[in-house]
């Protein structure tokens, strides 16, 4: 009784480790997410001719940047690249980071992100086996024997997982390396990215990068995609200057704002006179609540790039965040006006306009966040401003209805459900304020009684 006890807790302990380290392979918790209109425009830009050269719908496909230093890339949820900061920062070239993206961008054409359940399985029968012979040996008298497999079953279930996945990654690589060449870039730094990452993580003897954890490596593997890269007509080719230039403003953005502001002013010293240089102290600055001396520097770079949306929005936030909201209004809009369609410019310039505090703003700071949400349905900020706005107005209706969505969006269902049902009794009923409230109610696991509630709306009861 006592040793069958024990057995069926040592069983509910692996097969409980097994369920966690496959979840840990498809599932991305837990992580921060960063947003900015000019990095992100700036990746999705030289992105595009991958995704499309890819077979994939470039507007199907959305990238996230991950606020970590790892350096990793990975696809989740579908058609969704998400990108490490720490990627970035580490890559030399915009064609180095390309050469990833169009590695992730062969794992969604390829299929391998819904086909994880087929790795799963992968896993879990080598996992099963192991562990019934365990239980049979054990069963048969041989204690010691059945608990060494046992306790290796999980070792053996790794081992099928990772093939699995080396297949998937070579897979990845050779759909890269074609796509790469239809958009008419080279192939080289995909080849570089893992001729040096790989270099590191040998000589220091150590697992360093979460992105070999991930993507298993191996110098066959390297080898083989170096030979198929070379063979590209486009394999020659190199970054542009112009691009080179890009980049590195992109990178130095990032470093700027992730970084303390002293390292930036360490790394570009005010002898410095680039363009890249005074955009990077400038914000360093910001960050350093300097804001006079960022604002200084903010315009002298709008003086040389007056038409630069992403200065103006650099300015409006300086101007916003040391409490000077009606000059931010201004700023806001001149990068609105300059880029019409960055929903993240649109919500800005409504924020600014709802902290002015004034009447008279309000319905501007709606029209610009309707619009933001138009563009991008799934911004919970965007949403939460607009609750904001229409309670200002004294639209309570509409502004439980914002409240609804924002929290509709970031999952929480069941606040989603109860100011949806709180917005149907100030909505007027069959509008379609009104009809998307009742969706959402509908939507996210209403009770009996909530079916019962609408079904007497609906009667008119």
């Amino acid at each position: 009784m006592t040793s069958s006890k024990r057995l069926a807790r040592f069983l509910a302990l692996g097969v409980g480790a097994a369920a966690m380290m496959f979840a840990n392979v498809a599932n991305a918790a837990g992580i921060s997410l960063i947003r900015d209109t000019e990095i992100e425009e700036m990746i999705r830009k030289d992105s595009d001719p991958i995704l499309k050269a890819s077979g994939l719908n470039p507007k199907a496909v959305r990238f996230y940047l991950v606020n970590s230093n790892e350096v990793n890339a990975f696809v989740a949820g579908g058609q969704n690249i998400f990108i490490h900061t720490g990627l970035i920062a580490e890559t030399e070239t915009p064609n180095q980071l390309l050469g990833v993206i169009a590695h992730e961008a062969g794992h969604i054409s390829g299929g391998h992100i819904i086909r994880q359940g087929d790795m799963m399985r992968a896993g879990m029968a080598p996992f099963l086996l192991t562990m019934g012979l365990g239980i049979a040996a054990a069963l048969a008298g041989q204690g010691q024997a059945g608990a060494a497999l046992m306790a290796s079953s999980q070792y053996f279930g790794v081992l099928s997982v990772l093939r699995y996945s080396r297949v998937q990654e070579a897979a990845a690589d050779q759909a890269a390396v074609s796509a790469l060449d239809e958009a008419g870039l080279s192939s080289r730094g995909l080849v570089e990215f893992f001729d040096t990452f790989r270099n590191v993580e040998v000589f220091s003897g150590q697992e360093r990068y979460q992105f070999f954890r991930s993507h298993p490596l191996s110098s066959d593997r390297i080898e083989i995609l170096r030979r198929r890269a070379a063979e590209m007509p486009n394999y020659e080719k190199v970054d542009s200057p112009e691009k080179l230039e890009e980049y590195k403003l992109l990178k130095a953005k990032l470093d700027a704002f992730m970084k303390p502001p002293q390292q930036t002013f360490v790394r570009f010293s005010e002898k410095d006179p680039s363009f890249i240089a005074r955009y990077a102290r400038a914000i360093a600055y910001y960050r350093a609540g300097e804001s006079e001396r960022a604002l200084t520097g903010i315009e002298a770079l709008l003086a040389e790039r007056p038409n630069d949306p992403y200065l103006w929005e650099l300015k409006g936030q300086v101007l916003f965040d040391s409490g000077r909201a009606a000059l931010a209004v201004e700023a806001h809009k001149r990068s609105v006006e300059l880029k019409p369609d960055a929903p993240l410019l649109r919500v800005n310039y409504g924020q600014s306009l709802i902290a002015t505090e004034s009447k008279e703003h309000l319905d501007a700071a709606i029209v610009n966040l309707r619009r933001a949400i138009q563009l991008e349905q799934d911004n919970t900020f965007a949403w939460t401003l607009l609750a904001q706005a229409y309670e200002a107005k004294g639209m309570p209706g509409e502004a439980r209805l914002a409240t609804a969505e924002a929290r509709f969006w970031a999952g929480n269902l069941q606040e989603a459900k109860t100011f949806a049902m709180r917005a149907r009794e100030h909505l007027e009923k069959g509008k379609p304020d009104w009809v998307r409230a009742t969706d959402i109610v509908l939507s996210s696991e209403p009770t009996d009684a909530d079916l019962k509630e609408l079904a007497r709306d609906s009667r008119g009861s």
